[in-house]
């Protein structure tokens, strides 16, 4: 019968007098301890239910003198809890202390040398200074293992006197230590004390790094973690001395434990980049791939770590599960979040010869239950469109056949991904407007209305009906978010200098709107500016506002090369789940970047210097403002800016806008009547805006 089903029954709470008269009742006819050990149980258990059991600090103080390695465990353990509370009581302990750490039981060493230091007392850390010394050359193993544990622990209490006491330059010599597992503890301390430390750093030759990898096979998981993640630490100078370490611990990856598996395949990706031969780089990646296909048939919490990961290896370094996409098809069973990793990894790795499959997959994701899903499955299919020209016609034909299913939510994010596609396409799609326009009804999402406003706008000389719809649109316009009055204030001057005629009444009510009734600064302040280009130069305000458009592409979707590479030095840790660098959710974390070195690929180096630069560039210096007593010459004197407050005059207006465009320009002429016939704007011009803009500024004018 095992033992934790008995010990199950001291989850009791007790009284203090209670616990303390039962601890000293025990002292009388008490055979082989058994009486204490019931007691220390329940002390134990009360204390890990959140009771205060530091009252019983003297009693259970009484019982450290007791030889049984299992009360001494208790004891100790209480002592981690109430040391620092009970300081005035704790130097009583410290002859049983001293008296253990030179027991003959290498058991009772490690526990008292490891209890020691998890009490960060300074009397308690005078003590154990040669104690812990006296260990780190000890015979036994195990307690060489914990004694290079404690130094870690230790600098973490007092860092100058780890220093002082020389314990760093010890640690260093156990990495030769003929035991493994000794050498992953020193290995995990060292790292942990150079990862905080700003003068301390961990920096491995290729003889020791070669006696490391040697000692893996020997280790624990945890033990083969820790080396492993040291490699990082050794900068290969040249080629060659990468592709040995790289194919020494390339066995790893046929590891059980994925976590094992993951570290593998990180320092096997640092070390290519000081690989030179591509073919070599290329074999090296066809073995990543294997044990990643097999991180898939794990748990959904593994599956999901593992697919993080590889969404960013696959952008590093895009032949790894290059012909493996349908690894990636969603299966029913799959939990929402791992559909939605999957999603994203397919779309990476769609190409010519595999779209079809990725397509129809995609189309059939978009008939699920799960509204997130479904979403992000219809936005895929417009981004396999942009990516990929040759299925363009296929993702239209597919999203067309998702608008008629009716579908709220999956019609409104096709019309999103269409919009996209036309920009991307331009003079190609648009005989599917009419079939867009009769879906209007159905559009009740910020985003949907806003890329159906912009395509009305953007064609406004192609449907008929453009100024109806927008006038539709514009009904509600003071109630909308303001990311669809942005689109509606633009579509509706994009109808206007089109089609003059039909956007003349619309214009100016629109402008009055976004200058005089809402508060934003990016919506007032882009109102006013289409205001006096209509006004002034309406010649410049069709080029503006009618530019021919960036087209757009997937390289906006590729992260900067740079975050990438730290990203993957940070393969299986939360970085690479949040794909942000430790610094923007842990405090005090040191930034990864790759070491230079004569063996460094040129392109990452470039990467590399780029992002350490940006990482330590000063602040900008504060702008100086120019001395009101300097006069500036008359070219460089500012011009007047015309009062839109006040009416314009109509000759004027007409004759400038005959010099701009043309007096023949029937267009402009009418664009004339309308500014110079006397709309003005009873409110004064605003001042400048201190908001930030919500919008970017490729997008502020058109």
């Amino acid at each position: 019968m095992s033992t934790a089903g008995q010990d199950a029954r001291f989850f009791q709470r007790g009284k203090i007098q209670e616990l303390r008269a039962e601890l000293q009742q025990a002292d009388r006819k008490d055979k082989g301890f058994a009486r204490r050990k019931t007691v220390l149980k329940k002390i134990v258990a009360n204390m890990t239910m959140g009771s205060d059991m530091s009252p019983l600090f003297p009693d259970v103080l009484q019982c450290m003198g007791i030889p049984d390695i299992e009360i001494k465990k208790m004891v100790y353990l209480y002592l981690i809890n109430y040391g620092r509370a009970r300081s005035d009581l704790i130097q009583h302990a410290i002859p049983s202390f001293l008296s253990d750490c030179a027991d003959r039981n290498p058991l009772l060493r490690a526990l008292a040398i490891r209890t020691m230091s998890y009490i960060p007392l300074p009397i308690i850390t005078s003590s154990i200074l040669d104690p812990l010394r006296h260990s780190l050359r000890d015979q036994d193993p195990y307690v060489r293992k914990t004694a290079a544990i404690c130094v870690a622990k230790l600098w973490m209490h007092d860092r100058r006197v780890v220093d002082r006491e020389g314990f760093i330059g010890m640690l260093r010599d156990l990495l030769a230590d003929a035991n493994a597992s000794v050498v992953a503890n020193a290995v995990a301390a060292l790292t942990e004390i150079a990862e905080r430390s700003d003068n301390i750093s961990l920096k491995l030759n290729l003889t020791i790094a070669s006696k490391l990898v040697s000692a893996v096979s020997e280790c624990s998981e945890w033990g083969q973690i820790y080396i492993l993640d040291s490699l990082l630490h050794f900068v290969p100078q040249e080629s060659t001395d990468a592709e040995i370490l790289a194919d020494r611990i390339a066995i790893r990856l046929q590891h059980a434990n994925s976590a094992v598996v993951l570290t593998t395949c990180k320092i096997m990706l640092y070390l290519m980049n000081y690989i030179s031969d591509q073919d070599v780089i290329d074999g090296f990646c066809r073995k990543l791939s294997p044990p990643l296909v097999t991180l898939l048939s794990s748990g959904p919490e593994v599956q999901y770590v593992a697919l993080r990961n590889i969404l960013l290896i696959i952008q590093r370094r895009p032949i790894v599960l290059q012909n493996e996409v349908k690894i990636f098809f969603i299966k029913y069973s799959d939990l929402i979040y791992v559909k939605l990793a999957k999603l994203e990894i397919m779309y990476r790795l769609a190409k010519e010869d595999n779209v079809e499959q990725v397509l129809a997959e995609l189309t059939e994701y978009a008939s699920e239950v799960d509204v997130d899903f479904v979403r992000k499955a219809v936005r895929s299919i417009g981004r396999l469109a942009i990516k990929i020209a040759s299925a363009a016609d296929k993702c239209i034909a597919a999203l067309l056949t998702l608008i008629q299913t009716k579908v709220n939510y999956v019609v409104q994010e096709a019309i999103v991904v269409i919009k996209d596609i036309f920009r991307r396409y331009p003079n190609t799609y648009e005989s599917i407007i009419g079939t867009l326009c009769e879906n209007l009804d159905s559009l009740d999402e910020p985003e949907a209305k806003a890329a159906m406003i912009w395509i009305i706008g953007q064609y406004a000389d192609r449907i008929e009906n453009s100024d109806e719809l927008l006038e539709d649109f514009l009904f509600s316009f003071l109630e909308e978010p303001v990311e669809v009055q942005l689109a509606l204030l633009t579509a509706t001057v994009k109808l206007f200098i089109k089609r003059p005629s039909a956007g003349q009444e619309l214009v100016p009510k629109v402008l009055k709107w976004a200058t005089e009734e809402v508060d934003n600064p990016d919506l007032r302040d882009r109102g006013f500016i289409y205001w006096r280009l209509l006004s002034t130069d309406p010649g410049a305000a069709r080029d503006i506002v009618l530019a021919e458009k960036p087209p757009i592409s997937t390289e906006t979707d590729r992260m900067d090369r740079s975050l990438l590479d730290s990203l993957l030095l940070n393969t299986g840790t939360l970085s690479s789940i949040y794909h942000k660098q430790p610094s923007t959710f842990i405090r005090g974390t040191k930034p990864r970047f790759l070491p230079d070195s004569p063996a460094l690929d040129p392109s990452t180096r470039r990467a590399v210097a780029f992002a350490v630069s940006r990482s330590s560039a000063p602040p900008p210096l504060p702008t100086q403002p120019v001395p009101a007593a300097v006069a500036l010459p008359p070219s460089q004197q500012p011009q007047p800016v015309p009062d839109l407050t006040q009416p314009q005059d109509a000759p004027q207006q007409l004759q400038l806008l005959q010099d701009s465009a043309g007096a023949g320009d029937n267009v402009y002429a009418q664009l004339g009547e309308v500014f110079a016939g006397g709309y003005t704007a009873d409110a004064p011009a605003p001042a400048p805006a201190t908001a930030s803009r919500t919008n970017g500024d490729a997008d502020l004018l058109y």
